[in-house]
């Protein structure tokens, strides 16, 4: 195992399984709001090669979450994926009752190989889909979600869960606890 990796693996151990203290008296540590977003009807690619219409895949009665990642990055992202291999983990076998999807920003290099391979380096169950596609597509999808970030460098950590009851979205701007992450889900699926 390379150092990169190492590092990567031990990160997401101490997100995992770390326990977490949540003081009621502190302040939230990232901004919420409910929005409704048109999507275009583009055609991606998963991870194993196939493609999706990417509005059908996430206009389901399921909770659907979201977020704007790519595979070579070192600063928000790995933090963003433990945070679906922890909801994943946490779910157990409710994990049929969402789809978790993941969109590269850097679809020049984030081809199904590579994302095939940073799904396995976070152990991603079934229901969890990382999706690429053209330039001019991901930017399409980033526009919907008035997330476009003009270059990966530029990405923030944004995650957004829909909402099966009226196909409404939560967006969550930070980077949530595990905890955070979990409270929000659930509480999206009462909403």
């Amino acid at each position: 195992m390379n150092f990169v990796a190492g590092v990567l693996s031990l990160v997401i151990f101490l997100l995992v399984s770390a326990p977490v203290t949540v003081f009621s008296s502190d302040p939230p540590r990232y901004e919420r709001s409910i929005e409704s977003y048109e999507m275009p009807d583009v055609v991606l690619i998963n991870q194993d090669g196939e493609r999706v219409r990417f509005k059908k895949l996430i206009e389901t009665d399921k909770r659907v979450v979201v977020d704007f990642i790519y595979g070579t990055c070192t600063t928000i992202c790995p933090i963003m994926s433990a945070g679906y291999t922890n909801l994943q983990r946490k779910l157990g076998t409710e994990t049929e009752a969402v789809r978790l999807v993941s969109i590269t920003i850097d679809p020049e290099h984030d081809s199904p190989d590579v994302l095939k391979e940073y799904l396995g380096k976070y152990r991603a169950k079934p229901g969890w889909d990382f999706l690429t596609g053209s330039r001019r597509d991901i930017e399409r999808v980033m526009t919907a979600f008035d997330a476009y970030f003009r270059d990966k460098m530029d990405h923030q950590p944004l995650a957004f869960i829909r909402m099966p009851s009226d196909g409404k979205w939560v967006r969550l701007y930070g980077l949530l606890s595990g905890v955070d992450f979990l409270k929000e889900y659930q509480k999206a699926g009462n909403e």
